[in-house]
């Protein structure tokens, strides 16, 4: 059948995507799902609605009777983008006339479809001009994606192994779009007629219920554990010591957090009596103006801790605390080492405690840190749980554990306080259950026993629902209310425990107040999630179910697929996940019993290649390739003829050999997986879904982007292709394609990545190519290739470069910034035409007693201008640039453009240039610097753009003509 080319396999507006994806890295607003429920590597609202609305419609090359000529198609792109970009916004998430806009041009799309496909054998079925194709994700994970579908208008499926993700898809997409449009049930609301006339759309009186039975549960806790979490009380003696407390002598404040360092035996036996705190910080506050910290008072043998505002004299030592490096401390009472190993003896043994450091109450201004009180560690140690989770924690993880201490189930974890406090919070989330019913029934709900798993609408339904929402509602407090949350000086607030995709060990922890002012008391928890009911949620039918990705979905129907499978072995999400699992198990066996059936989340099946788990990283692989293989070939099979699949991956390439060059087991695996089943590639786009402010990014060069496969089923008359072949096709399409990409802005730390598509593009063509023996080339052999070909496609924009920089360039991949010999570096210029005296006039080199060396970006000239400059070169742009971006922002960057002009785009391909050299030669700092500017260049554009319409005479950022 014919295929009409959709949007995606086109054009995209990549910058405006990633700009409002990236939006997460700030505060997040109101209803923002990401807020919702903690899941692992989740992606951007703005990237999933993006890539499924631009799969669905047409790109106008696919309507030559409507748009004939490359220009008119440009235009109607150009307005294709336009709904696009409104679409991306959250701001427009409610937007009515916006969604209308993105529906409508699915719709005439789809009727086009219809139209040209009368004739098709399955027309009936498979072309339906009254009713859109429904959609699915088999790897829905947090529900990002098919939640994107439902605001488009289609019907979702989001199926996943892992219960906990289930239960997430379910409590954002099935059960909204189950009770649209219901008032609310609670009686509160009932009383006041104002509220129970007014017109309840989409999830707003759900909404409505969940901060009720919320605030519900939060009271019937405090009436259980309140006593737990005791008052502070500022009196006349600690004013004395602290004259900051005056203005709350004689009152009692409500406690944020208490602040505690673990504990083990000195290793000095002088000392082996005293228990010396495992402090990785004294510091609790580090905001400007209302810094305070930890002092540790030795006395008698023994020590206190006190608190102590302003800034510290001895700044670096505060910060340190006792520790030495990573896990290694030092004994507070006598200095001796203590090392991990004997900590982590202490901790399986049983001997590490926790004593209290501070307390963080809540002021009139913000938080005021108070010195600990027997009565406030008492307080803690006296709660006698009656229940803790079972289960043993996994022994490996990515990014760090608390196993090898001796926390090794999910019970060992919490503090005991915190055990009584979960616990009763779960309890009276299975006993609200009752209560919304009885309520339910009273504001004339169905009374048909039907539960929400077996399709029902009436009170038992509803009932399970709301009991759905308290328990994510408890999940956001397990998530803030562990031994393994810490404490943010610098925000004065608590971090989650899971920063990274890891539950690694926290020294000094903070233990929060439930009932107090903090990310995870229960009263922000409970708006995390009514908050997205009240804004988020779209009104289009969805389902979650339980399942693998290679099982076949609603027997066999054909689905638009948009999905985002595991990483190979990123994450261990069964592993993680059990944390979450564990209560949400307890707190809603009775409404989900089979999707809490077992007493763990399924691991075995879970397609992800654990070593650990298989025996051996080959049969990992093997696991891998052969599961993501049927997965593959369950999406071909299902997939709906009229529009492309997209998968997203986000795998840098990372291993190296002498014989392959650069590439990755985990994408060697998965694009082997994809082309197995029969697919090929027919677009690529890296977009900005991982932000570089992650933990697992930060101080790496670590992939920022995910890149979106765009496939196709391969033709069944595709010919086979020799090796030969194969390398002049790349050869002949990459350029333009690298072209594109960084006309795309594309971060030069993932264009090695993203490069790969239009290469795998090529490969895919062809039913198999076959190398000079006749043997069947394999990805792994592919993908060597295809960065052979970057290679050489970098190396030849160096043809645009002055001489001075292509003599720069070589010296730099040698040398970098060292010193180097000047016989050597005369030589070289030389073959460069151009000398080393010429080099130095032009501002680019030092040569000093036979050395020479490249000058770095803050030894130039600050009152350096381009306009006077007699020897002007590529190098002395780039590295200007990146001076004046690091003292004065981008939009000092900005005016530096807008005085080179046309030249500032060549200084952007050496960017690129320079990047694949430091990452190359392991230089991190260089390449994270090239990479920066690079990243920045779009807001500097925009600003360039800005000033040049403000100053007459100024021509265009690119493609302005020398004067």
């Amino acid at each position: 059948m014919t295929q009409r080319k959709k949007l995606i396999e086109v054009a995209l507006p990549l910058d405006a995507i990633n700009k409002e994806s990236l939006r997460r890295k700030q505060k997040a607003p109101k209803g923002w799902p990401t807020s919702f429920h903690k899941w692992w590597a989740q992606r951007p609202l703005a990237a999933a609605r993006a890539v499924v609305f631009s799969q669905m419609i047409d790109d106008p090359s696919a309507n030559p009777d409507l748009f004939p000529t490359e220009t008119k198609q440009e235009t109607e792109r150009q307005r294709l983008f336009r709904i696009l970009e409104d679409l991306l916004l959250w701001d427009n998430t409610s937007n009515e006339k916006v969604l209308q806009a993105a529906r409508d041009e699915i719709w005439q799309s789809w009727r086009r479809s219809c139209a040209e496909h009368a004739d098709h054998p399955n027309a009936t079925d498979l072309f339906d001009r009254k009713r859109l194709p429904a959609f699915c994700d088999p790897f829905a994970g947090s529900g990002s994606i098919p939640l994107s579908a439902q605001w488009l208008g289609l019907e979702s499926f989001a199926g996943d192994l892992n219960p906990v993700a289930v239960t997430i898809n379910k409590a954002m997409i099935e059960i909204p779009s189950r009770f649209v449009g219901e008032r609310p049930v609670n009686p509160e609301t009932k009383k006041h007629k104002s509220l129970f006339s007014r017109d309840w759309p989409l999830s707003k009186g759900l909404a409505e219920d969940v901060r009720h039975y919320g605030r519900w549960l939060r009271d019937e806790a405090e009436k259980r554990a309140g006593y737990l979490y005791p008052k502070v009380e500022i009196t006349d003696e600690m004013v004395k010591l602290r004259p900051d407390l005056e203005p709350y002598v004689g009152r009692e404040l409500t406690v944020a957090a208490w602040l505690w360092a673990r504990t083990v035996k000195s290793p000095n036996p002088a000392f082996a009596h005293v228990e010396v705190p495992l402090a990785s910080t004294f510091m609790l506050s580090t905001k400007t103006g209302k810094e305070a910290y930890v002092v540790p008072v030795i006395e008698n043998d023994r020590y206190r801790f006190t608190v102590k505002v302003g800034k510290p004299k001895d700044a670096a030592t505060v910060k340190r605390g006792t520790k030495l490096s990573r896990a290694n401390f030092s004994c507070l009472m006598s200095g001796t080492p203590i090392p991990g190993d004997y900590i982590k003896a202490e901790g399986k043994a049983g001997r590490m405690g926790s004593r209290l450091m501070s307390i963080v109450a809540e002021g009139d201004r913000g938080r005021v840190y108070i010195e600990p009180t027997s009565e406030h560690e008492a307080s803690a140690l006296e709660a006698n749980p009656t229940w803790q989770p079972g289960g043993e924690i996994a022994k490996r993880m990515t990014g760090g554990n608390c196993t090898p201490y001796g926390l090794t189930s999910w019970g060992d974890i919490f503090t005991r306080r915190q055990l009584v406090t979960l616990t009763h919070f779960s309890d009276l989330v299975q006993e609200a259950h009752e209560h919304v019913q009885r309520d339910a029934i009273a504001a004339g709900l169905d009374d048909d026993k039907r539960p929400l798993v077996e399709g029902g609408r009436g009170a038992t339904a509803y009932a399970d629902a709301i009991c759905t929402y308290l328990a994510c509602i408890l999940d956001r407090m397990v998530y803030y209310g562990s031994s393994l949350t810490s404490w943010l000086p610098k925000d004065n607030a608590l971090r989650d425990c899971m920063p990274r995709q890891a539950l690694a060990m926290v020294w000094d922890f903070a233990e929060g107040n439930p009932f107090g002012k903090s990310s995870g008391d229960v009263t922000t928890c409970t708006n995390s999630v009514s908050n997205f009911l009240e804004v988020a949620t779209p009104y289009s039918k969805a389902h979650a179910a339980q399942g693998d990705a290679q099982s076949t979905i609603e027997g066999g129907a054909k689905f638009i697929f948009s999905t985002d499978p595991p990483y190979y072995d990123n994450i261990g999400y069964g592993d993680l996940s059990d944390f979450f699992y564990v209560w949400l198990r307890r707190s809603l066996r009775l409404v989900f019993p089979d999707l809490f059936a077992t007493l763990a989340v399924p691991k075995a099946e879970e397609l992800v290649a654990t070593p650990h788990r298989h025996g051996s990283k080959e049969k990992a692989e093997t696991f891998f390739l052969d599961g993501m293989t049927q997965a593959m070939q369950r999406l071909a099979e299902q997939a709906h003829p009229a529009f492309p699949v997209t998968i997203y991956y986000a795998f840098k390439q990372s291993e190296t050999d002498d014989i392959d060059g650069t590439t990755n087991t985990g994408w060697d695996t998965f694009l082997e997986a994809v082309i197995r089943a029969g697919f090929a590639i027919t677009g690529t786009w890296p977009l900005r879904t991982e932000g570089a402010g992650r933990m697992i990014a930060s101080g790496t060069n670590a992939l920022a982007s995910s890149i979106v496969l765009v496939c196709r089923l391969m033709d069944d008359r595709a010919p086979m292709g020799t090796r030969r072949e194969f390398v002049a096709a790349v050869k002949t399409e990459l350029p333009a394609a690298l072209a594109h990409l960084q006309r795309g802005n594309i971060a030069p730390v993932d264009l090695a990545q993203a490069a790969i598509g239009p290469g795998m593009a090529v490969f895919t063509r062809y039913s198999e190519v076959l190398d000079a023996e006749g043997k069947r080339l394999s990805v792994r052999e592919a993908l060597a290739l295809i960065n052979q070909v970057l290679d050489e496609t970098l190396a030849e924009q160096e043809g645009d470069f002055d001489a001075d920089t292509r003599w720069a360039l070589t010296w730099f991949e040698q040398q970098g910034f060292a010193e180097g010999e000047f016989g050597v570096a005369e030589q070289l210029s030389k073959s460069k035409n151009t000398s080393v005296a010429g080099l130095v006039e032009a501002g680019v080199l030092e040569s000093k007693r036979g050395k020479v060396r490249l000058l770095r970006p803050v030894e130039l000239p600050a009152d350096w201008d381009p306009a006077t400059d007699k020897r002007l070169t590529t190098w002395e742009m780039v590295h200007h640039l990146i001076r004046v971006l690091a003292d004065g922002g981008e939009s000092a960057a900005a005016e530096l453009v807008v005085k080179l002009r046309a030249k500032a785009e060549v200084a952007r391909e050496l960017a690129y240039r320079l990047y694949k050299i430091s990452n190359d030669k392991k230089r991190a700092s260089e390449a994270l610097t090239y990479n920066g500017l690079v990243q920045s260049w779009t807001e500097i554009d925009r600003l360039a753009r800005q000033e040049r319409k403000s100053t007459p005479g100024q021509g265009d950022l690119f493609g302005t003509p020398e004067v």
